[in-house]
């Protein structure tokens, strides 16, 4: 681990989100060289279901050796953001480090997010990290070596990394944005950085989202601390970068990442917005014991969603329209075996029609049952549905009559490829 300096000593640190998690541990980090900390967070009487207040984190700074300030804050209420600086500034003269810590996450699809989770979401961590620096910078500006550091990812483009929850995404880099403007207003005079972790780490959020049997999978938030140190040791000139805690841990000597793990030994699971795809970490999860909370049935059938499959479905998508739902008016469901498992719909009946994966809007007329090599057949023309359930190929549920009727379909796909 990265030992203490005293580099820290007399500086005033604020941290939101700092009664637990990750908030605190860069407090107490910062508490060992002598710091004070300001802990801004909502936390005052204990939690049915998380750990800590800002009155237990206090005590804990004091016994590590620094001092503390409590503050009761909600990073939306400006109010109470604006008391809790001018209390920083009066008790300790200045403001040296701000740390934007607190978060709000909800790991749902649009359809499934109401806008309250939506509006909490942007609302803690983009207009929070914000207003939050807005308010700390005249102060900042005054240090001799100040710094914020946003707990937030690399700003990833890739689709894969909003799809599943675009709600939350677009909130966390907003705090990455903030990062990218700020560090390049107030360069020269502020270091502005984000610090994002390289695989999960284990707090009361990650013991949530993952359920049981994550914890081994994960680092402990000691790794998240000395990674922020880190960045505080560094000049201004240091600024406008994403660090991953890994890797300025290593720049800094550090070669043993066992110590951080919860379980040393076992496999780690890679963070979210960084290179490995979202589904590839929910099975990871799932083949080291843990059942993750966010894996919702349209994220596992998104999930399926790739392949020829998937290609077929873009094609029949294409011919939807007023006319072949007037004509068909049925509802089709595939469940889907072999390769390419999965459950898929076609809506003839309902509007313009629709398809995709997943259970049908409605309750299905027909539910056709087949090996998805055998549905790439059918549709591409090269296996006739009536071939397919003479042979036992295909199996079907429901009104014979609508089933025949999705030949005409099924030739239209065959022209098209």
């Amino acid at each position: 681990m990265l030992q203490n300096t005293g580099k820290l000593a007399g500086y005033t640190v604020f941290v939101t989100g700092a009664s637990r998690g990750i908030g605190k541990a860069i407090a107490l980090k910062a508490a060992r060289d002598g710091a004070n900390v300001v802990i801004a967070a909502k936390t005052a009487d204990p939690h049915p279901k998380l750990p800590g207040t800002i009155y237990t984190a206090a005590a804990e700074i004091e016994a590590a050796g620094g001092k503390a300030l409590p503050c009761i804050v909600d990073v939306r209420d400006e109010k109470q953001i604006n008391d809790a600086v001018e209390q920083a500034v009066e008790k300790f003269g200045g403001i040296d480090i701000l740390v934007n810590n607190a978060s709000a996450i909800n790991l749902t699809g649009t359809l499934e997010t109401p806008m309250k989770k939506v509006d909490l979401m942007l609302g803690i961590n983009l207009r929070g990290t914000y207003l939050t620096s807005k308010l700390c910078i005249p102060h900042l500006l005054k240090s001799k070596n100040p710094h914020i550091l946003n707990l937030s990812p690399p700003l990833n483009l890739n689709p894969i990394w909003f799809k599943n929850h675009t709600a939350y995404t677009m909130a966390k880099y907003g705090m990455s944005m903030c990062v990218l403007g700020m560090a390049e207003e107030f360069r020269g005079a502020i270091a502005v950085n984000a610090l994002w972790p390289k695989t999960a780490i284990q707090t009361a959020a990650m013991d949530m989202l993952g359920g049981s049997g994550i914890d081994k999978q994960c680092r402990k938030v000691e790794i998240m601390a000395d990674a922020a140190y880190a960045i505080f040791k560094q000049p201004t000139s240091f600024t406008g970068q994403f660090v991953i805690d890994e890797d300025i841990l290593r720049k800094e000597g550090i070669e043993d990442f066992d110590v951080y793990a919860v379980k040393p030994g076992h496999p780690l699971l890679p963070d979210f917005f960084l290179d490995q795809q979202p589904e590839d970490l929910v099975r990871q999860m799932e083949e080291h014991g843990a059942s993750p909370a966010f894996k919702s049935e349209k994220a596992s059938a998104d999930s399926a969603a790739v392949g020829p499959v998937s290609d077929m479905f873009n094609i029949i998508r294409g011919l939807l329209g007023p006319e072949i739902v007037k004509t068909t008016q049925g509802v089709y469901r595939f469940d889907l075996s072999g390769e390419h498992a999965g459950v898929w719909y076609i809506d003839l009946k309902n509007d313009a029609g629709s398809a995709g994966s997943g259970e049908p809007p409605v309750n299905a007329d027909v539910v056709m049952t087949l090996d998805s090599s055998d549905f790439i057949k059918m549709f591409g023309g090269t296996l006739k549905p009536t071939m397919a359930f003479m042979s036992g190929k295909l199996k079907i549920k429901g009104d014979m009559g609508l089933a025949i009727k999705l030949e005409k379909m099924m030739a239209m796909m065959k022209s098209k490829l």
